[in-house]
């Protein structure tokens, strides 16, 4: 039996790895100026340039993109890419922008009012330039680079109790006093407002009104003193007094407090309680001045 030599089978070459290109996830957007802009071919081809450095956006969604910062006085130039990706137009108010360093340190922040960008086109992106003056500013210096923009949203709006009033108010209260902050729209960033609660006549003669004094700004408020004027359905005022008080009212939160008119200081005996309201009463006229004062002499 004749054996022959196996031959040795030479090894498969390998093939080299080819580099395989996948489609971009997302949705791109075209450039869009705003009319008014006047550009020069350089600055165009700058900006279109910027916009092509942008990753893709899913669809529905708008976004801002930080272009560049320029020094300006004592303040800054933050140039910015709005997008977008909506199946309609978009039209702004007012937006609220907030820079952030690097390593995410906040370094400016301002709201601006948008009523001259007009509207944004579906699936387009639009630049615009956002001034901020020396006061917006956060920090001392602004980064060379790696700085962001963003919306920032107002935080959610929410119930705030007094010790006091933790320790008296019962579980179902407190769940009462929740869904009532939650189912109210939040004041207005900056509007600090009273909402009533409760007016209720007292065995003693006094009128109990509990109020929400609603914080809408970004600063902790407190009060000394709070000048307050009832009115009930007729729009006739029932109650009017000036209340010394120590009280605090964190940002972006309601507090519940009750504040008691004494008898001489209601002005009505039948109010209709219908519907009511409280507010802080609008200084007398000059007239009624004088006339208060030429019946006191």
């Amino acid at each position: 039996m004749i054996f022959r030599k196996k031959q040795r089978t030479q090894p498969e070459a390998e093939l080299p790895a080819q580099h395989v290109e996948q489609p971009e996830v997302g949705t791109k957007t075209t450039l869009s100026f705003h009319p008014d802009w006047q550009l020069s071919p350089e600055e165009t081809y700058v900006y279109r340039f910027y916009h092509e450095q942008l990753p893709p956006l899913q669809p529905n969604q708008i976004s801002i993109s930080g272009v560049k910062l320029v020094e300006y006085n004592d303040g800054f130039v933050a140039v910015a890419m709005l997008r977008n990706t909506l199946p309609k137009p978009v039209r702004f108010e007012r937006i609220r922008l907030l820079l952030l360093g690097e390593d995410g340190t906040a370094i400016a922040r301002k709201e601006f009012d948008m009523s001259a960008f007009g509207e944004l086109p579906p699936m387009t992106a639009r630049p615009w330039r956002f001034l901020f003056a020396a006061e917006d500013k956060l920090v001392d210096q602004l980064p060379k680079g790696g700085w962001k923009v963003a919306f920032e949203l107002p935080p959610q709006h929410r119930l705030e109790l007094e010790e006091s009033w933790e320790q008296s108010l019962s579980v179902e209260q407190r769940q009462q006093l929740q869904a009532l902050v939650d189912s109210v729209p939040p004041p207005a960033r900056g509007e600090v407002n009273f909402m009533g609660i409760e007016a209720k006549q007292l065995p003693s003669g006094e009128l109990a009104v509990t109020l929400l004094i609603r914080n809408g700004s970004d600063q902790q408020i407190r009060f000394e003193q709070i000048p307050l004027e009832v009115r009930d359905h007729a729009g006739d005022i029932v109650a009017r007094g000036l209340f010394a008080c120590h009280l605090e009212v964190k940002a972006h939160t309601s507090k519940p407090w009750t504040f008691l008119f004494p008898p001489e200081l209601l002005r009505k005996a039948e109010p209709d309680w219908t519907s009511w309201k409280v507010a802080i009463p609008s200084p007398p006229a000059q007239s009624e001045r004088q006339e208060t004062q030429s019946s006191e002499e």
